[in-house]
């Protein structure tokens, strides 16, 4: 079973996720991106969606015109995990 974080990953998050914010009510973290027109939101998605695939980690999100909502949570351990903190990293590196 994959381990929720413990305070010490939970700290790390805020300092190295730092455009990431904890979702209200969830154990999970959320970051919202804008892009110019619809392409560039939809040419994004598609270069994050093979990252969440080679580390079969799939984010929760959406798609509206210019905007991507991503939200990051660890479902077999209940709530955030160093999973989530290595896809954030990873899609914060494509920006």
């Amino acid at each position: 079973m994959i381990e929720r974080l413990d305070e010490a990953g939970r700290a790390e998050l805020a300092a190295r996720l730092p455009d990431w914010e904890l979702v209200a009510g969830r154990d999970a973290i959320r970051r919202q991106f804008r892009f110019r027109d619809f392409s560039a939101a939809w040419g994004f998605m598609s270069r994050v969606a093979p990252l969440a695939e080679a580390q079969d980690h799939h984010p929760e999100w959406s798609n509206v015109y210019n905007r991507v909502e991503i939200t990051l949570t660890t479902h077999d351990a209940g709530g955030l995990s160093a999973r989530d903190l290595r896809l954030a990293l990873a899609i914060d590196a494509l920006t």
